[in-house]
């Protein structure tokens, strides 16, 4: 992880006049930014199930393609107990997210799409025990357990389900430092003076990753809520098929 680079503050500055999410990808990509073949890094080896993406995100600020996945250990409030990204290394891939319930403008229900398609298709076709689910808020003030509970039923998840985990930091502080030392995003809480309803909103990245069963990134998606989700879910199924 050493490779990342940190936006600093005036980045983070710049972004807090937008509202809702954003796609794009912090740090600067190799080449002309278009779009490059990882497999010049040499980076497609034994420890990726996958073949390198077309665009290569390794200089990305978030973690990318042949990274570990961050170790993480958080409370998911619904199932009343911690869970931890390394505790499914060498039984499950990991399909991981990050969202706040009271994202206005629907792309963190667009995120929470994809990851609920997946658990659909593992349950229909199989795989379910091969899979992880992560989908970590970072606005614990108001994503309590049961705004999260609401939150799933809304969004039709199952989150009884083995293979389903919301993931809640204790403290504003503690998710913050996890968006930006351990997922390397930069992430500031804003008013929400356009939304009457809301006191504060999320400029956020909408970043979905996918790891193997090793704990390996197999495919970054930096426009999570954009892509289609049959992509994530076939990219998923090729991962626990190894």
């Amino acid at each position: 992880m050493d490779r990342r680079t940190y936006l600093g503050t005036a980045g983070i500055t710049g972004l807090t006049s937008i509202a809702g999410c954003l796609g794009g990808t912090f740090g600067s990509d190799k080449g002309n930014g278009n779009g490059s073949e990882n497999g010049s890094e040499g980076r497609g080896n034994s420890n990726t199930v996958l073949k390198p993406p077309e665009r290569n995100l390794s200089e990305a600020s978030h973690p990318s393609y042949g990274d570990e996945l961050p170790a993480l250990s958080l409370p998911d409030p619904l199932a009343g107990e911690t869970i931890s990204t390394e505790q499914f290394e060498g039984e499950r891939a990991v399909l991981m997210t990050f969202v706040y319930t009271n994202c206005p403008d629907g792309v963190c229900p667009a995120l929470t799409l994809r990851l609920r398609r997946t658990q659909e298709v593992a349950a229909e076709e199989g795989f379910s025990d091969d899979i992880a689910l992560l989908e970590m808020t970072f606005d614990p003030e108001r994503d309590t357990e049961s705004k999260l509970r609401t939150f799933a039923n809304e969004q039709g998840v199952d989150a009884e389900a083995e293979n389903w985990h919301f993931l809640r930091p204790e403290t504003y502080d503690s998710a913050k430092e996890i968006m930006t030392e351990d997922i390397g995003l930069p992430f500031k809480k804003t008013d929400a003076e356009e939304y009457e309803d809301l006191e504060y909103i999320f400029p956020h990245f909408a970043l979905i990753l996918l790891a193997n069963e090793r704990g390996i990134v197999e495919r970054a998606y930096p426009k999570g809520s954009s892509i289609d989700p049959s992509t994530v879910v076939g990219d998923v199924e090729t991962v626990v098929s190894e």
